[in-house]
């Protein structure tokens, strides 16, 4: 039988999940085992997965989980060195050359586990079963104003939150905005029909927020792109790969430029094929803006876990895309955890 033993998130502000109540009473009917831990944080409380014939097992306990079980989270694993023994399925952001992601993949090495990458969850076509891009977008366009509006005051933004629903994201914006007067930025998304550009545009628009929308036919010339400078914010919603260009040299800090903000949602500063080189490193909640450039003032923001600022919606609906892909669990060999298990072994085997 197949175990699936849902953990509880340790990362700071990490309330999302990938399996909802409803998610996993399909999984208990079609014969699965399914474990929920316990947490303190998950948006979504856990006596649905009590009342949904879960078991419950404690907070952090998946390390003694049984060795046939497969851990499944979204974020990172504790960074404590240790082998992992066990079939994980998270975000490892590991086989881009990232630091971390090649320590991650040294302790899978050393433990005989197996990492089950969301982001290499794939089908025929190579495109992604299941993201949580739309809501990544709509929570970074949404940061990005926040920058904008912070520096519109003479500052920079500070700390963000979760909110209950989108609405309440949308009520507080539109207030901050409203406060600093009628103006409103010009704003550039670049990776506009994918999933993460939709839900950027959808926010600006829901501002009143002019978009200039991009995709692969206005950046298949390779670059550069001085377009970018001309608009208030600029909105990358392209993940990283070798043959993403460069938006952002490193040159336009002190280039003549109108932007000012830098959403960088896709956010992966330490992978070589960044398209953004104007800076190195995430920003967090406590600070989500990167001030880069103080004349004319440039701030990047680039929060890794975005999402996180609607942990309810963001959930179901990524659960409700996943859902398919873990019903076919009882198949490790094949279809989307075949491919997933291949790009590990491919990764394992250059170490």
């Amino acid at each position: 039988m197949t175990h699936l033993w849902v953990r509880a998130e340790q990362r700071d502000n990490e309330e999302r999940v990938g399996l909802t109540p409803d998610g996993a009473a399909r999984l208990i009917d079609a014969g699965m085992q399914v474990t929920v831990e316990e947490s303190s944080f998950r948006a979504i409380p856990i006596q649905g997965y009590r009342d949904a014939g879960c078991e419950i097992a404690a907070e952090n306990s998946w390390p003694g989980a049984p060795a046939d079980a497969i851990i499944f989270g979204l974020k990172e694993l504790p960074d404590d060195g240790t082998p992992l023994t066990h079939r994980h399925i998270l975000f490892g952001h590991a086989f881009k050359g990232q630091p971390a992601g090649r320590v991650l993949l040294k302790r899978f090495k050393a433990g005989g586990g197996t990492l089950y990458d969301l982001e290499y969850l794939v089908d025929e076509s190579g495109r992604r079963v299941a993201a949580f891009g739309y809501w990544a977008g709509f929570a970074g366009a949404a940061v990005a104003l926040k920058c904008w509006a912070a520096q519109r005051r003479g500052g920079i933004a500070g700390p963000v939150s979760t909110y209950a629903s989108s609405q309440a994201l949308r009520d507080e914006l539109s207030a901050e905005l409203a406060a600093i007067g009628t103006s409103r930025p010009k704003a550039l998304v670049i990776g506009a029909l994918g999933r993460v550009g939709t839900g950027a545009a959808d926010l600006c628009a829901a501002m009143d927020v002019e978009v200039t929308k991009w995709d692969m036919q206005e950046t298949s010339h390779g670059g550069p792109f001085p377009e970018v400078l001309d608009h208030d914010i600029f909105l990358n919603c392209i993940l990283a790969r070798p043959d993403t260009p460069v938006f952002v040299p490193a040159i336009a800090k002190t280039a003549p430029r109108r932007l000012s903000v830098i959403g960088d949602i896709a956010c992966d500063p330490d992978s070589v094929f960044s398209p953004i080189k104007v800076y190195d490193r995430t920003t967090t909640w406590d600070e989500p803006a990167l001030r880069v450039q103080d004349v004319p003032v440039l701030d990047v923001t680039a929060i890794d876990n975005l999402p996180s600022l609607l942990p309810v919606e963001s959930s179901q609906d990524y659960a409700r895309q996943l859902l398919p892909s873990l019903l076919s669990l009882d198949d490790l060999e094949g279809g989307v955890w075949g491919r997933a298990r291949a790009t590990f072994n491919d990764h394992i085997r250059g170490l």
